[in-house]
């Protein structure tokens, strides 16, 4: 399982309902089900990641999240979950009102920029980054957005955002163990629950 799909599994309440949106091949949301017995849907725009969904009878929505999400109500799920998918958006901070709105929380995941390697990489070879966790070039990203877990945490108290529970993540020793010291420097995904403050 990877580590933010660890976190996220333990913050969502049993029998709750959940949202995800960009869910892939639907792996998180059959896990839930299986461990949690949510009831879910997911939302996604690529076909094959569909028919992935499908074949593990996960419900899915085709949807692209660029577009409003008014086809769903206020407080229509317990939460509304999002990984590795915030970077991508257009407008991350409409997307994230929009989870708030139709969500009591929302749970979102996504690689810190700021982290030291991508750092080193683009200080010593002059280029963008290319690494495990980010593993396009330049040209062909998805990511439109290069923000910190920092960046992100402003963007909350600017949109009286709560956070509710965070965790930093890392792979690598002894970087896991430095994300408590330094977490700008050493977090390489930052998981999030957040709600909206009252």
């Amino acid at each position: 399982m990877r580590a933010d799909f660890e976190f996220i599994t333990r913050w969502i309440e049993p029998q709750s309902r959940v949202l995800d949106l960009g869910c892939g091949d639907g792996w998180l949301l059959s896990e839930l089900a299986r461990q949690r017995q949510v009831r879910g849907y997911g939302l996604e725009i690529d076909a094959d990641s569909i028919q992935a969904c499908i074949a593990r009878g996960v419900n899915v929505i085709e949807q692209d999240l660029n577009n409003s999400l008014d086809n769903f109500s206020d407080h229509s799920f317990d939460t509304v979950v999002m990984t590795q998918a915030l970077q991508a958006m257009r407008y991350p901070h409409l997307v994230l009102d929009e989870m708030l709105r139709i969500g009591r929380h929302c749970i979102v995941t996504f690689p810190n920029f700021g982290q030291w390697r991508a750092r080193a990489y683009l200080a010593l070879r002059g280029r963008m980054p290319v690494t495990k966790q980010l593993a396009y070039q330049w040209y062909d990203t998805p990511n439109i957005h290069f923000f910190t877990y920092r960046d992100f945490e402003q963007l909350c108290a600017e949109r009286g955002i709560a956070i509710l529970q965070r965790k930093r993540l890392a792979s690598a020793w002894p970087d896991r163990w430095l994300t408590g010291l330094l977490p700008n420097l050493f977090t390489e995904t930052a998981v999030y629950q957040l709600s909206r403050k009252p």
